[in-house]
């Protein structure tokens, strides 16, 4: 019962959150734009480096190892840095990671370092985004409770994807317009006006693990993590719907290959590489938006199912417009991630969240890393169609698995969302509580 809030405070469990009640929040107000800065930075970023090591070293190679690094710390550092969320306050742990962020593009934007030395600052850069995503995650469902932390999710990720849709045009016009290195400045300012919001919209919390905080078990922490989610049938069930992304992300890492049985204009490019962002967008939107809350739950592996079943129509080579619209469909289908993200956070004790939440973003940025190594491999000798179809069928295959697992124990998640609370305060839990599951808890 962590975390919920109690008698007349709390709203019932099928009433629907609009996004005018989330934005009404001033906490979530500060955290959406410090994430948003966030995203926006990170694109800039990303198109600025790749031009500025592509100038320098006029290496392909090199450049594809600097894009890479912006997937390995979070999988090597990930789960242990995570639990910097769980041992000091979220709030502060935000603030220091935008601000040692700031520095650290600073110091690329204003000294000419060598290829290893900008490769150990971009790796250092992306490693702290772990406690700062874990730290924001595990934050939210304190700011928003009930169905707002959905909807509010559901704005995230959005913003996300927009971002990403917009991102890389309007990075690359601004590196064009201003240079690399300046690039890289206006990148470092993001992080420090997140820093300067989340000071000023988000009030100080206590950390969630008190006696633990001079020890630092971050080892132990990360050991607890694995037990808390992987020791739970409905959190391991919930981790896995999310890792099932590893499938249906390989057609974006496969967008330049496909696009080239059509031509290869980088026009084509960007289309299919908009297409799942788009889908996304749209599918957060009308999930959130006109489907209740319990019902979610009930059409989650449906909904799984869905986000890989188009892939498999790649098989017959449609035209264009109908790889657009099999790749938009699997986007929206991707929607089912709001429910199974609500459905984490209500069974994760509040102490836990830090490292259950580093945990599913680290599984979720390895699988995705792997997946479409594995694809490009395979593509190399059976094209991009048919690896794209073969994702799709292994992803439905996955997908039908959880959903059978799912469906025998969504009747207890459900029930457990909806009792009726107490009017008397619960208190907070212990660290030895930490093995155990809160069905009933609130929803990152």
């Amino acid at each position: 019962m962590a975390g919920r809030q109690t008698g007349r405070h709390r709203r019932p469990a099928e009433e629907q959150a609009t996004y005018r009640e989330v934005f009404a929040v001033g906490e979530f107000r500060a955290l959406w734009l410090a994430q948003a800065l966030s995203f926006i930075g990170d694109q800039l970023a990303q198109v600025a480096l790749a031009v500025l090591v592509f100038h320098r070293t006029d290496s392909a190679l090199l450049t594809a190892v600097t894009y890479a690094l912006t997937y390995l710390p979070p999988i090597v550092g990930g789960p242990v840095l995570s639990g910097l969320a769980d041992l000091f306050p979220r709030r502060t742990v935000m603030i220091v990671c935008d601000v040692l962020r700031a520095c650290l593009m600073a110091l690329m934007a204003l000294v000419e370092l060598p290829f290893a030395g900008l490769c150990l600052l971009v790796f250092a850069t992306v490693l702290l985004g772990a406690p700062f995503t874990a730290a924001r995650a595990a934050v939210l469902p304190d700011v928003l409770e009930g169905d707002r932390y959905v909807a509010g999710s559901a704005i995230n990720n959005m913003t996300h994807q927009g971002t990403q849709m917009l991102g890389s045009l309007a990075g690359g016009a601004i590196v064009l317009a201003v240079g690399s290195r300046e690039a890289l400045a206006i990148d470092a300012l993001t992080f420090g006006l997140s820093a300067v919001i989340l000071v000023g919209g988000l009030r100080p919390r206590a950390a969630p693990k008190e006696r633990e905080r001079e020890s630092l078990g971050l080892w132990r922490g990360t050991r607890d993590g694995a037990r808390l989610v992987f020791g739970d049938p409905v959190l391991r069930s919930l981790v896995l719907f999310a890792w099932l992304c590893a499938f249906y992300v390989v057609p974006e890492g496969l967008a330049a290959p496909y696009a080239a049985t059509f031509g290869g204009s980088a026009v084509t490019v960007g289309l299919l590489m908009s297409a799942m962002p788009t889908g996304m967008v749209f599918g957060a939107f009308l999930f959130s938006r006109f489907v209740r809350p319990m019902n979610r739950l009930r059409v989650m592996g449906w909904m799984s199912m869905a986000a890989c079943l188009p892939l498999v129509g790649a098989g017959v080579h449609p035209p264009l417009w109908g790889v657009v619209a099999l790749w938009a469909l699997s986007g929206m289908g991707s929607a089912y991630q709001l429910a199974a993200n609500a459905a984490f956070v209500a069974a994760v004790p509040p102490s836990g969240r830090g490292q259950a939440f580093g945990l599913a973003q680290s599984g979720i940025l390895a699988g995705q890393g792997l997946g479409i190594l594995a694809a490009g491999a395979a593509t190399q000798v059976l094209g991009p169609q048919t690896v794209v179809a073969l994702a799709g069928v292994l992803g439905l295959s996955v997908a039908a698995m959880l959903s059978l697992s799912w469906n025998q124990i969504r009747g207890g998640v459900i029930s457990g969302m909806t009792d009726p609370v107490d009017s008397v305060e619960v208190a907070p839990p212990r660290d030895e509580d930490l093995p155990g599951i809160r069905r009933s808890a609130p929803a990152p």
